[in-house]
């Protein structure tokens, strides 16, 4: 018998008991942190999966299915020109719109793919973070100079932190590279066009049918806003075109069973994390969770290294849903949060989540999740207290 095994066993079942033998049911605060999570996930779930996720898994399977690694390879993977790679991954939040969860499976199908650790990351940091629509509701709702400092930090985060990481795990990107270096080039399947066609399609009906409600009617965004539902459409019979004409069924097969495989690592872990978020922090502003809203803003207030660090941690374990972080900040910036941890919170908030490191750990392990997270926090932290010495 393994004493050291089983008396973990037991500390663990002890815990659970105690846990549960003094649960607060029926105290105000637990009851309605309680409600909060559940209504949070059924949020999450009625505007989140169908809409944002099963495409976002559907391109991830694509990606694992129909784009070679070795093409991959050729423009984010370890051996890439650092120009090309870095380039590409950074400017790839003006074409998704997608929040820190909608990123995973597209993270997860490049990088499984050979994608460096060093543009995956800053494609992972971008893609949520960099939303053109975004930007511009904060230059116009929190002021210019908060629009300007988010959208400049925001494209420099990713690079930067892309290049940390690399660095911080140099030696196993050298044996990835080397190992790379041999690899054949593809046999191609269907022309270069038609590829690109097909997964047009799917990253238009992501965008489009996500599209937000602009804060005024008319306009630019507001006309397509409009016609979000027409043009989604659009895309959808394209793709249903491509995949009758250009596709075979045994292709079509293997790229379900693979984004089936993205669903069930990445939508459990998510709901977790998003019902835990929920209990803690509530599922929106005047909704609370366990933690009270007047203690966030009564600890954001000012410009201190505290202020700023405090921001910066909230905001990476709290959920935004594209465009929700604007309004929430805007609502503490009421309550008195200081300039400097506004633009932390813009920073570090809409690209991390609890949901989004839960799923992080299971694909790149704990380690470089812990790494990256860090990453995210210490240079929000840094970038906002620098500019709320200025404004």
């Amino acid at each position: 018998m393994n004493r050291k095994a089983e008396w973990k066993s037991f500390a663990i079942i002890a815990a659970i008991f105690l846990g549960c033998f003094y649960l607060p049911v029926g105290t105000l605060r637990f009851d309605n942190a309680v409600k909060e999570a559940l209504v949070l996930v059924r949020w999450y779930a009625r505007e989140h999966v169908l809409l944002c996720l099963v495409p976002a898994f559907f391109i991830a399977g694509a990606i694992g299915v129909f784009v070679s690694q070795a093409s991959v390879m050729k423009y984010l993977g370890a051996r890439a020109n650092k120009v090309l790679a870095y380039g590409v991954a950074s400017v790839s939040g003006t074409v998704l719109a997608v929040c820190s969860c909608t990123v995973l499976p597209l993270f997860a199908g490049i990088y499984k793919m050979g994608a460096g650790l060093g543009p995956a990351t800053a494609f992972l940091y971008s893609g949520p973070a960099i939303n053109v629509l975004a930007i511009i509701l904060t230059a116009r709702v929190l002021g210019f100079e908060i629009g300007v400092a988010r959208a400049v930090g925001a494209i420099a985060f990713s690079v930067i932190i892309g290049l940390l990481m690399h660095l911080i795990y140099r030696k196993e990107e050298q044996e990835k590279a080397n190992g790379q270096m041999g690899m054949a080039e593809p046999e191609v399947k269907r022309p270069l066009w038609q590829n690109i066609i097909y997964f047009a399609s799917m990253v238009g009906i992501l965008v489009f049918a996500n599209w937000g409600r602009p804060i005024e009617a008319g306009g630019y965004w507001g006309a397509i806003y409009s016609a979000k539902w027409v043009i989604s459409g659009v895309f959808v019979l394209v793709l249903v075109f491509a995949l009758a004409k250009w596709f075979s069924k045994p292709e079509l097969g293997q790229w379900v069973e693979v984004s089936w495989d993205f669903a069930k690592q990445i939508l459990p872990l998510l709901l977790i994390g998003v019902f835990v978020s929920g209990g803690l922090l509530g599922s929106a502003p005047g909704k609370e969770g366990l933690i009270p809203s007047k203690w966030v803003a009564a600890a954001v207030g000012g410009n201190s290294l505290w202020a700023n660090l405090f921001a910066s941690v909230a905001g990476a374990f709290m959920y935004f849903a594209t465009l929700t972080e604007v309004p929430i900040v805007q609502g503490l910036m009421s309550a008195g949060m200081g300039k400097g941890p506004a633009l932390t919170l813009l920073l570090a908030g809409p690209a991390l989540s609890l949901p989004s490191m839960l799923v992080l750990r299971s694909i790149m392990g704990t380690g470089k999740t812990i790494v990256y997270v860090s990453l995210v926090v210490v240079m929000a932290t840094i970038c906002g207290m620098i500019f709320g010495m200025f404004f």
